[in-house]
């Protein structure tokens, strides 16, 4: 069979917009993770929540002799709070291989490779844990606002409570940065996936019992900073304006989150490095 010369061709397709290489690693993590049932299971369940919640402002809404279940600002800080279970595992279940997986497969070298950068490879794996958290709390509890806004036939409630739209969107993005940040750090950490979900339901549970321990011998909640758990409860209830169930101040429980934040990012700026071949 003749070999036909195959000698050097412009290429002719499409390029894309260099910065935009992020997004292709978001979609694939995203599609792959849609693309399993348990997990697909576990966003539905996630999402029962927010059908109880509306089907309570449906009868307040139509039933006078209902308006215990009237719906009130504390109503959206209470449902994100229950959201914080489907939270914690969606976050081990999508989180926990998002590096890992590529260092057992020796992947970095491949990823990292010119012209994506460090940076890119980050903010996809960011993207594709972020998606689903918000997929579970902002996206729902918005909707819950829209929802009692269309039962009710009017804006008497969100003139009232004006300050839900920003709050539910900061309290919600302020808790995936997060998670997602501490969640990539320790993915980093471990080839085993596995391993990482440990190391992150043990940071959880850990934190929030050295502050119980704490709280036992001092009596005083003012060192909820210590937990990971009661820092995310406290500026919760800040945003909301409902009464902080801790002793500690504003700034204490915002540098807490600072920290968590940086010392994670410094993680990863460590973990996350290609290998540079000079020829």
């Amino acid at each position: 069979m003749p070999i036909h010369d195959q000698s050097y061709r412009r290429y002719r397709g499409e390029r894309a917009p260099e910065g935009r290489a992020w997004t292709v690693i978001a979609t694939a993590g995203i599609k792959t993770m849609l693309a399993k049932r348990k997990f697909l299971g576990l966003l539905l369940i996630a999402w029962l929540p927010f059908i109880v919640r509306a089907v309570q402002m449906y009868i307040a809404a139509n039933f006078p002799q209902a308006s215990m279940l009237a719906p009130t600002s504390e109503t959206f800080r209470q449902f994100l709070e229950q959201q914080g279970v489907f939270t914690f595992f969606i976050t081990i279940f999508t989180g926990a291989g998002l590096i890992a997986n590529d260092l057992r497969a020796n992947a970095l070298q491949i990823y990292l490779s010119k012209p994506m950068g460090r940076f890119e490879y980050i903010a996809g794996k960011f993207g594709v844990l972020a998606f689903f958290l918000l997929l579970v709390t902002w996206l729902p509890a918005t909707m819950l606002l829209i929802i009692q806004i269309v039962f009710a036939g009017n804006l008497e409630f969100l003139k009232a409570n004006l300050f839900l739209l920003p709050a539910i969107l900061v309290a919600t993005v302020i808790e995936t940065i997060v998670l997602c940040m501490v969640m990539l750090a320790l993915s980093s950490l471990s080839k085993s996936a596995r391993f990482v979900g440990i190391m992150y339901a043990g940071m959880v549970f850990f934190t929030h019992a050295l502050y119980g321990v704490v709280f036992v011998v001092t009596r005083n909640t003012k060192f909820s900073w210590m937990s990971l758990q009661g820092n995310l409860q406290q500026l919760g209830d800040l945003v909301f304006r409902v009464d902080p169930r801790y002793g500690t101040p504003a700034w204490a429980t915002i540098l807490a989150l600072v920290v968590i934040v940086g010392a994670s990012a410094f993680v990863l700026e460590r973990r996350v490095r290609g290998v540079e071949v000079v020829t």
